[in-house]
């Protein structure tokens, strides 16, 4: 959603990210918490810098979309988001009018002390006053209490998952449960994949990926280069019995001549 016209009319000076807190002390709720958000975050990047729009992802992150939110110092924190047809680089927080919109997509994950606000607060916040269009929520330690919802008219209507995974309409892929190992990590994971289902790769698994290519290419070579070789090998034998024959035959005329 873009910027409240609120906030675009205002005409006194506005803080900007340098002046407002980026940091309330409080960690991540668990290291599978922190880890699950470093896949989201790392694995869209390079997509999203393939993209012409550009875009933006992050986490762990405040947002800042109103005065009435500084002055209270209510401070939220969102855990993924992502933000389309905005520059790449480095924030300190997401400042709803320094940016110009807030965030095409949001994603909690959920524990035991954040599930209630998450489903509840949280949620009517990016429904009514962020006008999110796409909110979802998944618990790293319980991979079936996930939910996805889209922004339909003023109200968010859930999306049922769609043959084990949610379609993105914003950014135009899936999310899917992956299990898998991860960092040393072996669970339930929450991915991004394309809407034919592959997944978006970390730049570790595309690198693992393009080894196995380039090795696949050398043992193809390798074995192109045998089969020359004992191609050349039975030419060679075949040439070597071709001169015993030709020496036996004229030989042979030699003895009949003489």
């Amino acid at each position: 959603m873009m910027l409240d016209p609120l906030i675009a009319e205002s005409n006194f000076s506005l803080p900007t990210q340098d002046n407002l807190p980026c940091d309330d002390g409080v960690p991540m709720e668990t290291e599978r918490h922190k880890k699950q958000m470093e896949l989201l975050i790392a694995s869209l990047e390079p997509w999203l810098i393939q993209q012409p729009q550009g875009g933006y992802v992050s986490g762990n992150m405040f947002i800042y979309y109103s005065f009435k939110q500084i002055r209270r110092q209510d401070f939220k924190g969102l855990d993924v988001f992502v933000v389309l047809d905005v520059p790449p680089g480095e924030r300190k927080s997401w400042v709803v009018w320094e940016e110009g919109k807030t965030p095409d997509l949001i994603i909690e994950l959920l524990s035991e002390s954040t599930a209630k606000k998450d489903k509840t607060n949280k949620k009517l916040i990016y429904q009514n006053q962020l006008k999110v269009a796409e909110y979802f929520w998944f618990d790293p330690f319980n991979p079936e209490d996930c939910a996805d919802f889209r922004l339909h008219g003023n109200r968010y209507e859930a999306i049922p998952l769609e043959n084990n995974r949610f379609l993105s309409q914003q950014l135009g892929l899936s999310l899917i449960r992956w299990s898998g190992t991860y960092r040393g990590v072996e669970t339930t994971w929450l991915r991004w994949a394309t809407l034919t289902g592959d997944l978006l790769l970390l730049p570790e698994e595309s690198a693992q990926q393009q080894a196995q290519v380039a090795q696949r290419r050398v043992e193809l070579v390798e074995q192109q280069l045998e089969s020359e070789t004992q191609r050349a090998q039975t030419a060679e034998q075949r040439a070597q019995v071709a001169e015993a024959e030709i020496a036996r035959l004229k030989a042979l005329l030699a003895q009949q001549t003489e």
